[in-house]
């Protein structure tokens, strides 16, 4: 059984008078990749956060290592989980590698110090984010910050790896390769819990799904146990086709659109 390292226990939290969190749980293991799905306003986000250590809850527990999170510090904490953001807001005129380099930051006075360049190189690499590494974040699209972001947050080089929609402003090439660096790390042992909104990437990547409405867990398990239409047609309110894609027998998942039904409009009809 792999090791469980980190657990969420009856996890509630209220924002600004809204409870947005109801007494979740949810248990993190060693090498596998979980994805938080979800419809808007789910508590997705906010579950993220409140594992990262940025919003303390109301009730309930959440461990690192069997320790409360509460009681790791600032700088254990950032030797033990990386975080990307949905939004990565940089102030000053720093190029690309100068915010991958800020990842390498927990490290620093330690022995791990001395594989900085190394690290940095290769999570530029990685990210497809060279030449990115030498504009400055003011210059990038919305898709190229969020790879520099993502790059980052490999050059920390943690044990958890925590992602809140890191592929939404991505281009399809750029989010296959993100989620299979995320595949790869997961191989290598880490711990992953990513926010996406694209179903099929997440049944394509995920170990396991955790779908939550309205601040709690709805269903939780394997992609082909919580994707199903019933699931998902319930939570998102809106009618969906789930389906084994015929060559590679991933799940694909895609809403019912009515116009595709309608009748067809001859050219004559439309003078």
């Amino acid at each position: 059984m792999p090791e469980i390292i980190m657990s969420v226990e009856a996890a509630t939290l209220t924002l600004g008078g809204n409870p947005v969190l109801k007494r979740v749980d949810l248990d993190l293991y060693a090498g596998e990749v979980i994805a938080l799905v979800g419809p808007n306003g789910a508590g997705k986000s906010t579950l993220l956060a409140a594992m990262c250590g940025d919003e303390p809850l109301d009730s309930g527990q959440i461990n690192i290592f069997g320790r409360s999170l509460s009681d790791w510090s600032v700088k254990e904490l950032a030797r033990l989980r990386a975080v990307q953001s949905q939004e990565s807001r940089v102030s000053f005129s720093f190029n690309g590698e100068d915010v991958v380099r800020m990842g390498r930051a927990p490290w620093a006075g330690t022995a791990e110090e001395e594989r900085d360049e190394q690290i940095i190189a290769h999570a530029l690499v990685s990210t497809e984010s060279e030449m990115l590494g030498k504009r400055t974040v003011q210059t990038l699209s919305g898709g190229e910050k969020a790879r520099v972001a993502f790059a980052r947050a490999l050059a920390q080089e943690t044990q958890i790896l925590m992602l809140d929609e890191p592929t939404a402003p991505m281009d399809i090439r750029h989010q296959e390769q993100l989620m299979s660096t995320v595949r790869q790390r997961a191989r290598d042992g880490v711990s992953v819990v990513v926010v996406l909104h694209d179903l099929s990437l997440a049944a394509a990547y995920a170990d396991r799904i955790v779908l939550l409405d309205a601040g709690r867990v709805y269903a939780a398990g394997t992609p082909q146990q919580v994707f199903t239409a019933e699931n998902l047609e319930t939570v998102y309110r809106y009618p969906v086709s789930v389906f084994s894609h015929p060559e590679h027998g991933g799940l694909i998942i895609m809403p019912l659109r009515a116009h595709l039904n309608a009748p067809k409009i001859r050219e004559e009809e439309l003078i």
